[in-house]
């Protein structure tokens, strides 16, 4: 599999309460051309939404996000994950996404967490909370002392804002939730989900 900074350039978050949800769901971010998908540890659905998008959409990239403990990469590789993506992340915790087998994006906010990891001999990571950790700018900045690391910026990016984070260098996707409207997700309208993922898909 390439490298999930490299699958999209833009990867859905998705937090699915009801797993029913997660084959249309996924259904219409494929179809507009968003393969990659992030489905959030949040809920006790989640890994049977995994499951469900493994096993009957065979176009998407199945990944698990807010993963937080050992126990979680785990079950969402058991499940069908093909990608993990972490908040932060502790050295319990990487030590069990580096032997899950899949590829995983720890989550960084600070300088030091990424020359850290860095160290350890990864390079490809997420940023979080982008907007409130200091955004573009803070990407910027950066770039010229740590070229090597490349990003996945996610939290509080929009469609406007997206296109700022994917024109830097070191940034591969972005991760976020607006073509997820919560109206759209609780009328079940997969129709408006595609056509919002067709507008993030048109970024590249």
């Amino acid at each position: 599999m390439p490298s999930v900074l490299d699958l999209a350039p833009v990867v859905p978050v998705v937090v699915i309460e009801d797993a029913a949800d997660a084959v249309p769901l996924a259904r219409a971010l494929v179809a507009g051309g968003l393969p990659a998908i992030e489905v959030t540890l949040r809920t006790p659905a989640a890994l049977d939404a995994i499951r469900a998008i493994t096993c009957e959409v065979p176009d998407a990239i199945v990944g698990a996000g807010t993963v937080i403990a050992p126990e979680g990469v785990n079950a969402a590789v058991a499940a069908g994950a093909r990608f993990l993506v972490s908040p932060g992340w502790t050295y319990r915790l990487l030590d069990a996404m580096q032997q899950s087998g899949v590829p995983f994006l720890p989550g960084v906010s600070t300088t030091s967490e990424v020359v850290a990891l860095l160290e350890r001999g990864l390079s490809e990571l997420k940023f979080f909370p982008a907007q409130a950790a200091g955004g573009t700018a803070y990407l910027k900045s950066l770039a010229g002392p740590l070229p090597q690391a490349r990003f996945c910026p996610t939290g509080g990016i929009s469609l406007t804002s997206a296109p700022s984070y994917l024109a830097l260098p070191n940034v591969g996707c972005v991760g976020g939730t607006w073509m997820l409207p919560t109206d759209a997700l609780a009328s079940r309208d997969w129709a408006r989900v595609e056509t919002l993922a067709r507008e993030a898909a048109a970024l590249s």
